[in-house]
């Protein structure tokens, strides 16, 4: 039963859309430890997770890489991990001689090589990192740290997820409002089409009759100009197309889950369109919607550019 709740909780997850800025944190307090767990992201092409902490935890790293990709899609992702052990312990100094030498010996090489004088004293040395470290002779179990660890870093995890699925909410709610804008852009320039035609033939007819100073102008002449020109200005095929990609924005964030990639190539091809509109644009009232057009698709470019 449980494994049925868990499997139906990460259904869910998979089908939200996320943005790729977020935060989490989640912290473990017990008797014998204290674990804490952060994670912030900002928008990045690929998953680029970054871990900090101790070196007593860095054996769990590739564990813990494997967790974060359940929750991970697309970021850049920096993770901070914490550890203390509160449990009662007995701490012992180790000197570490080998280090100590090879310290001592890169002194002496900097005096022969830059005539420096000054007495090497054992208290010099031992300030240098690593000489002397402190040691738990009581060490904790892997297992049951990497348990609690576990525990951690899925609680944090969950509430980066959350943090990420509200933003990513409000981005869909904001890209919905923009496709929707640039359907109605679409359908202005549909209704314009036929009336630039139409002004079109009307000018053609008036150079004409100015020119021949009569009446009989060949309207075949004039049927193969406008024919000529209106499929040289034709944006049927563009505007049903942007009416498709409108339609594939719609279906990819309602189908949910990572979407940034999908998204970002539909508003590659939208902008195509969108210049090829430009380029044929037989008046300046589609000159003027077709940069409003280029320009709300930038925008929707950018929204998307935040999205996993």
């Amino acid at each position: 039963m449980q494994g049925r709740i868990l499997q139906k909780h990460d259904a869910e997850r998979d089908s939200m859309i996320q943005s790729m800025t977020g935060f989490g944190r989640a912290e473990l307090v017990d008797e014998k430890r204290k674990i804490t767990v952060e994670m912030k992201s900002v928008n990045h092409r690929y998953a680029d997770i970054t871990i900090k902490m101790p070196r007593r935890l860095n054996r769990f790293e590739a564990s813990i890489r494997n967790i974060l990709k359940e929750y991970i899609n697309r970021g850049k992702v920096d993770v901070f991990i914490t550890y203390e052990n509160l449990a009662e312990a007995d701490v012992a100094v180790r000197y570490n001689r080998d280090i100590a030498k090879e310290y001592v010996e890169y002194f002496r090489q900097m005096q022969e090589e830059f005539s420096m004088q000054e007495e090497l004293t054992p208290t010099a040395v031992g300030r240098f990192p690593e000489v002397f470290t402190l040691e738990e002779s009581v060490s904790e179990n892997d297992d049951e740290l990497f348990g609690c660890l576990e525990q951690v870093v899925r609680q944090a995890g969950e509430h980066f997820v959350q943090a990420r699925s509200v933003e990513g909410e409000n981005l869909k709610k904001d890209l919905l409002e923009k496709v929707t804008e640039m359907q109605g852009l679409v359908a202005r320039i549909e209704e314009l089409s036929p009336q630039i035609i139409e002004d079109y033939k009307l000018r053609l007819r008036e150079k004409m009759d100015e020119f021949l100073q009569r009446n009989d102008i060949d309207e075949g002449r004039i049927a193969a100009e406008v024919t000529i020109f209106a499929d040289k200005i034709c944006v049927d095929e563009e505007m049903v197309r942007l009416r498709s990609h409108v339609d594939g924005v719609r279906g990819i964030l309602a189908e949910g889950g990572a979407v940034g990639r999908k998204l970002d190539f539909i508003v590659q091809e939208m902008n195509r369109e969108a210049n090829t509109t430009l380029s044929k644009a037989g008046s300046l009232d589609v000159t003027d919607i077709g940069i409003e057009l280029k320009t709300l698709i930038e925008k929707i470019r950018e929204q998307i550019q935040n999205l996993e």
